[in-house]
């Protein structure tokens, strides 16, 4: 007797229904004869909707638009099997032609348009987006005319300065932070000018720009005795950077006294004391387009704040020495230098990586004087775009790099000269004073540089009286001379300072001219007295047509400490720099008479 508990397991399988099988069709409860076919009754629904839809004028007109997007449709649908890079250039292709349209319905040439507005702007976004250098506007202004004003408080040595249009911060050594207006300068007037000339040697066009004094707007000071009051929100010791965020929201400022701090830009209130750092804050800076800060410390490491939630992120290590200076721009990169470790990094934050420049460039030894200035310390650094950047070194010498190389493409050695040497009776304490000098003449630092982002315009100060303006060249490859802001240089072939032949970055110097190579004398008259501790610069207008802003920081000290001190008032500069235009043909027929007259 077999049953389901006896018989063989094999046996005992159920077995299971064959999902190969067609399904079962269902049963429809609409007879067969009554069934239409789904094309009838879609085009029914569709005519009893456009009757329904037609009962008022406003419905009508509703449904000519709806007839026009089933033409867009229609449209659409002729292109379906096109792949995506077909698609993005059939849209831009109708992008531009409805541009040429309405360029055309304003009377305006399209060829001209296509030309300048649509091929170029595409191009410099492009370009601004990648972080590409694609502005090259260095020789389009009037640096050697430029008009100055000078405006200070009753501070000690100023030793940086920030810009926030229409708005300059500047901090000083006694724990003072000043937020000053910058006014507009007028309407651009007409005048001839014989002495002002472009690179190109052609006489131009300048407006006057204005010389009123900046105006003090809001105040900020510290209190030393406050040290070791945690609750105290402001410095107790020397102010030794600043930076302004874009909005116009913060502004920050590190010192010696390892307080990071963050003011409201509007009246100077303090909003929250950081005090991460274990040494002085050297440097901050905002990365381009937000409120993400970068700070440098003596204490070697590179710190990063969000000021929107006003919080601390992280920080980074890597530097051998003090960092004293960094640069950021739009990607969420920032570089800096280690002073005496004589290295630049580019630190990659999103990859947690870094990639080390090795500096020492600018140690050949001049084949006229003999001399070897070799590069100790790198101070100063500042972005040209997310691939290059420049750096100032303690030797004078200024540097181009690209992240592609671990060494300067080019470097340019005493970029501001050589300083002389002291006079025999205040460098001797012997009776017998001797009759030459003890000791040899030396560089001058590099103690500010800045440039223009995305363009090729650098500027560079030191203690020589003047802010030296260069470019990058065409080919990326060297670094060229313009000339000085605020005089005429009466030798713009000869420049730099020393009035030295340039040759594959080195420059020689003769015995024949010793007042230029110490950038002595009445040629050279100084513009700025003291030493140049900071430089800021925007532009006026939409992309620096009405001309460039420079603000300056100048004080009698170095700003990191009191190894120079030079005789001059501690303040702050601003530079309107005139844009080159060219001269009508009538005006010129009229400055030729002149001069032919005179």
């Amino acid at each position: 007797m077999s049953s389901f508990f006896t018989a063989p397991a094999a046996q005992r399988k159920r077995k299971r229904a064959d999902t190969t099988a067609p399904a079962a069709k269902k049963r429809s409860t609409i007879p067969t004869g009554s069934r239409r076919p789904q094309k009838e009754v879609q085009s029914r629904a569709a005519r009893d909707e456009s009757i329904s839809g037609s009962e008022s004028e406003e419905e009508a007109r509703s449904h000519q638009g709806s007839d026009l997007e089933d033409e867009d449709n229609s449209s659409e649908t002729d292109h379906d099997g096109e792949t995506g890079a077909e698609r993005r250039l059939r849209l831009a292709e109708r992008y531009l032609d409805n541009i040429r349209e309405e360029v055309d319905e304003i009377g305006y040439d399209a060829a001209d348009i296509d030309r300048d507005l649509i091929a170029e702007r595409l191009k410099e976004d492009v370009a601004e987006t990648k972080g590409r250098l694609y502005r090259r506007i260095a020789s389009d202004f009037f640096f050697n005319s430029a008009t100055y004003t000078r405006f200070r408080a009753n501070t000690d040595s100023t030793t940086a300065i920030a810009t926030c249009p229409p708005y300059a911060y500047t901090v000083s050594k006694d724990m003072t932070l000043v937020k000053w207006e910058i006014f507009e300068p007028p309407s651009p007037n007409i005048m001839l000018n014989k002495e002002s000339t472009i690179p190109n040697g052609v006489r131009s066009r300048k407006p006057a720009p204005s010389r009123r004094r900046p105006k003090q707007i809001a105040y900020a000071k510290g209190n030393k005795n406050m040290v070791g009051e945690n609750n105290y929100q402001g410095h107790v010791d020397a102010i030794l950077t600043v930076a302004a965020s874009q909005d116009g929201k913060f502004v920050v400022t590190g010192g010696r006294d390892r307080r990071l701090i963050v003011w409201n830009a509007a009246d100077l209130n303090p909003l929250r004391v950081f005090t991460q750092h274990r040494d002085s804050v050297t440097g901050v800076v905002f990365r381009r387009g937000t409120n993400q800060l970068y700070s440098s410390s003596k204490d070697r490491t590179i710190k990063l704040w969000s000021l929107n939630e006003l919080a601390y992120i992280e920080t980074l290590f890597g530097h051998q020495d003090e960092v004293t200076d960094i640069a950021a721009l739009a990607q969420e990169n920032c570089v800096s230098v280690g002073a005496r470790d004589r290295t630049a990094r580019l630190w990659k934050v999103v990859d947690e990586t870094q990639l080390v420049f090795r500096g020492g460039g600018g140690e050949k030894k001049n084949k006229s004087l003999g001399t070897h200035h070799a590069e100790g310390s790198i101070d100063r650094i500042a972005m040209i775009d997310e691939e290059m950047f420049v750096t100032g070194s303690d030797n004078g010498s200024i540097s181009l790099w690209t992240i592609h190389k671990k060494k300067p493409v080019f470097t340019l050695p005493l970029a501001h000269g050589l300083d002389p040497p002291p006079p025999p009776e205040e460098a001797s304490a012997e009776q017998e004073i001797p009759t030459e000098p003890l000791s040899e003449p030396q560089p001058r630092w590099i103690t500010a540089l800045t440039t223009i982002p995305y363009s090729d315009l650098i500027l560079s100060g030191s203690w020589d009286g003047q802010i030296r303006v260069w470019k990058i060249s065409d080919d990326k490859r060297r670094i060229e001379a313009v000339g000085t802001v605020g005089r005429v240089a009466e030798q713009p072939s000869r420049l730099p300072a020393m009035n030295g032949d340039m040759v594959n970055g080195q420059t020689e110097v003769s015995h024949e001219e010793p007042k230029a190579l110490l950038g002595v004398g009445p040629e050279t008259p100084e513009v700025i007295p003291g030493i140049i501790n900071g430089i800021s610069i925007f532009e006026r207008g939409d992309r620096g047509k009405d001309g460039l802003c420079i603000v300056v920081a100048v004080g009698t000290e170095h700003r990191l400490g009191r190894w120079i001190k030079k005789k001059g008032k501690s303040g702050a500069i601003v530079f309107e720099v005139a844009r080159a235009r060219p001269l009508p043909k009538d005006l010129e027929e009229e400055g030729d008479k002149e001069t032919t007259t005179m």
